[in-house]
Parts: structure tokens; C-alpha cells; sequence
């Protein structure tokens, strides 16, 4: 019984020690000092509204903003839900086949860039939530989002160069650029871009066949006399 006893109040001091002490000591120190960090590290726009997180990388397809690297997380990638990379090996076909897609997919969207396109841009992260560029990596889209938004290629140089982010500590890591602080400077500077138009909704194959088995075909042509 005694044992019992002791192991009854060791467990209930370890709870509330562990589970209920230190767990609000540490948020109530964080809201304290690192406000900002505690919350999200959330990024607002100039009307103050919250477009997204200095952490999380965002999917940009608009020509007028610089893209982060290919995202395996979810099914569309950048799902913060689903962090993760694909799982695929260097000799797997399918990442072959989706590393060349990118590749083709880059060249003929930035004709006016350098011939050898940078790694990154082509590789997933292991997360798939990546908010970083190399500054080579971003400084290789300047000359499609000046031409999107009808600036000199200088001028969008030297927002990238603006945005450059030291090593951590002058030590750890390396030189980069977070891509949503990036296009974020740009609409600060040069205003917002333009939407693109809506996708077209793609039908499956069964919506396609239902809807041609529905669809009433054209009479014959009548004989002439």
C-alpha cells in the first residue's frame, strides 16, 4: 500500500510539473520574448490582412512572382497538413519523370534566363514546405517577373538583393531568400499584380462519358431526291 502511495504522488507531481507547470511557463516566456515567433511568425499585407506564414512556403503560378521549389506535401503540394517528401528514390522513374516535367515546364516559361536552371527549383524539400530560395535560385526568375510586370530587370535585382537573408548566427546555413517576403516587396513596390484567369474545370473520364451518352446525337441527313 505504501508503494501505491508513492507511486500515486510521484505520478500526480510529474503531471503537474510537466503537463500543466512547464508547458505554460515556456508559452507564457514565449508570448514575453518572442511574441512574433510564438504566434506563427504570420505575414501580413499593407492592409494588415494575414496572407500566410514566414514559415510555410506558398504555391505562386502567376509569371509576376518568384516560385519556391516543387512541393511534395499533399496532394497539390504546399498543404501544411501533409508535410512530407514523396519518398522517391534517385533511380524512381516517376521522380524522373516529374523532375524532368518541372525542368521543361521552367525553361519554357523563363526563355530569357540563364541555359542551366538551378537545382532547387527542380527538387523538393523534405518537408515540401521550403518558404526559401538560394539567392541564385530567385535571382534566376528576375528576368520573367520583370517582363510580367513591365519593369527593368534591375529593379526586381535589387528587391531579391534587398531581401537576402545572412547564416544564422553568421555561421549556420546558408545565404537565402524567402520567396513570400519577396513577392510581398515586389507588390510594395511595383503594386500588386495581376490576377491570372480562372483554370477551365477539368472532367474526369467518367463525367466525359456520361455526358456524351446524355448529349442527343444529330439526326442523319436526309437523302436528297
Amino acid at each position: 500500500m505504501k508503494i501505491m502511495s508513492i507511486a500515486i504522488r510521484t505520478t500526480i507531481v510529474t503531471i503537474v510539473l510537466t503537463g500543466l507547470i512547464y508547458p505554460y511557463a515556456m508559452t507564457g516566456l514565449a508570448q514575453v520574448l518572442f511574441p512574433w515567433r510564438a504566434n506563427g511568425s504570420l505575414v501580413t499585407d499593407e492592409q494588415g490582412q494575414v496572407v500566410g506564414s514566414e514559415l510555410i512556403a506558398q504555391g505562386f503560378v502567376n509569371p509576376a512572382y518568384f516560385q519556391p521549389r516543387p512541393s511534395a506535401a499533399g496532394e497539390k503540394g504546399y498543404d501544411a497538413t501533409s508535410s512530407g517528401g514523396s519518398n522517391l528514390g534517385t533511380t524512381s522513374k516517376k521522380l524522373q519523370d516529374r523532375a524532368k516535367q518541372d525542368l521543361d515546364r521552367l525553361k519554357k516559361e523563363n526563355p530569357e534566363a540563364a541555359a542551366t536552371v538551378p537545382v532547387e527549383l527542380v527538387t523538393a524539400s523534405g518537408s515540401g514546405l521550403d518558404p526559401h530560395l538560394s539567392p541564385e535560385g530567385a535571382l534566376w526568375q528576375v528576368p520573367r517577373v520583370a517582363k510580367a510586370r513591365g519593369v527593368a530587370p534591375d529593379r526586381i535585382k535589387a528587391v531579391v538583393e534587398a531581401n537576402v537573408e545572412g547564416r544564422t548566427f553568421g555561421i549556420l546555413g546558408e545565404r537565402r531568400v524567402n520567396v513570400l517576403v519577396t513577392n510581398l516587396a515586389l507588390d510594395r513596390q511595383f503594386g500588386k499584380a495581376t490576377p491570372l484567369p480562372p483554370a477551365p474545370e477539368k472532367k474526369d473520364a467518367k463525367e466525359s462519358a456520361a455526358a456524351g451518352a446524355t448529349d442527343p446525337q444529330p439526326p442523319p441527313p436526309a437523302d436528297k431526291p
